[in-house]
């Protein structure tokens, strides 16, 4: 029997495919060894995929490729984070585009009751850095998980403090985790191990090359439950970060700065459109996402389901485990559908029991 990575590892080795096509051949197959065993005429029956694209489909190559990454991958103690799997970051798992695979280095949890993206230019001032290191202090206290992109500038003050401050912080890389891009940061990186690590969907022997970047950013933005952009020109990378988290509806901040600063011309033009809340204080996050409350809410939960009804109290129960879940898992765990699912969940913040959160995520209120 096959080492199920292998399949894992060969899905993304499909050409032509994509994450959003190879997910749909998974499903209208009936799962991995399925879809590398079926016939032509069975992945037909697949919506988007013709037959011109599945004639070109070579799945015996697929599976070579994989061979070698696996040996890669254990040569190297390296993780793989499937899309179907428990430890891949549910928050992307729920992004269409998001990777079938994430390979992974260092000690994770990436499924974390808070996660927050910290993103800016690698051309920061003085300002920049000091206002990332005092963000990340006063984070501190609520423990989020920190990711950011391990490039120069905010990203590694954002990973820099994170350690100093003993968070969780995981970076995002635009190449395979065989280097550590910029080297410079090598150092950082293995601190970064011991409480977080290194991410990448990437396959071994990838360069930093230009074109891996925005892939790489929408790694960040889907892994977090808010993006803040620090500093940022107006066509910066993180500008594009920022329009991601806000296309998988994540909340998005910025921290403003001078008017004649070029660094954060990119900040100051998405609170001024609108598309980022402007941040004077971690106060302003925490009272974006309802953090200040949580501790308070919890405390009275207990009183609050006396009157459930026996539906009310299948989904309530599916919160506690996890604090917060999607709409997807919780039609998972209670075995409903998402229509039904979705109409208990209204009814429930309607009674003040749950409440909504980004990215079409829920907890208990």
């Amino acid at each position: 029997m096959k080492d199920l990575r292998l399949y894992q590892i060969a899905l993304k080795h499909l050409e032509g495919i994509g994450s959003l096509r190879a997910k749909k051949l998974v499903a209208y197959t009936g799962g991995l060894e399925e879809l590398f065993n079926a016939s032509k005429k069975e992945l037909a029956k697949t919506p988007e995929i013709g037959m011109a694209l599945i004639n070109k489909l070579d799945r015996p190559q697929a599976l070579k490729k994989a061979e070698k990454e696996l040996k890669f991958i254990d040569r190297n103690h390296l993780e793989a984070f499937f899309y179907l799997d428990h430890t891949y970051p549910y928050r992307l798992m729920h992004c269409g585009d998001s990777p079938v695979i994430l390979y992974g280095k260092g000690v994770f949890n990436l499924n974390p009751s808070k996660s927050v993206a910290i993103v800016g230019t690698r051309d920061c001032s003085d300002y920049g850095l000091k206002i990332t290191e005092r963000l990340v202090e006063a984070l501190a206290p609520y423990k989020p998980l920190i990711v950011s992109g391990l490039a120069y500038g905010i990203d590694t003050c954002a990973h820099r403090s994170a350690v100093q401050y003993g968070l969780q912080t995981v970076g995002v890389l635009g190449n395979s985790l065989d280097r550590v891009y910029p080297a410079v940061n090598r150092s950082l990186a293995d601190k970064m191990m011991q409480n977080g690590g290194l991410l990448s969907e990437f396959d071994s022997g990838t360069k930093p090359d230009r074109e891996n970047f925005p892939q790489r950013n929408r790694v960040v933005a889907g892994m977090a439950d808010v993006t803040i952009v620090v500093e940022s020109g107006v066509k910066g990378g993180s500008l594009i970060t920022a329009r991601l988290a806000a296309g998988y509806n994540r909340d998005v901040m910025a921290i403003p700065g001078p008017i004649d600063s070029p660094v954060s011309s990119g900040c100051n033009y998405l609170i001024k459109t609108n598309q980022a809340a402007l941040i004077e204080s971690v106060d302003d996050i925490a009272y974006n996402m309802g953090w200040d409350r949580e501790e308070e809410q919890r405390s009275t939960q207990k009183q609050l389901f006396v009157d459930l009804n026996e539906e009310e109290r299948v989904i309530v129960n599916a919160l506690e485990e996890k604090q917060k879940d999607s709409v997807d898992n919780l039609s998972l765990a209670c075995g409903w559908p998402i229509s039904k699912t979705s109409t208990m969940l209204l009814e429930l913040e309607f009674k003040g029991m749950v409440r909504s959160l980004p990215g079409k995520i829920y907890a208990l209120a």
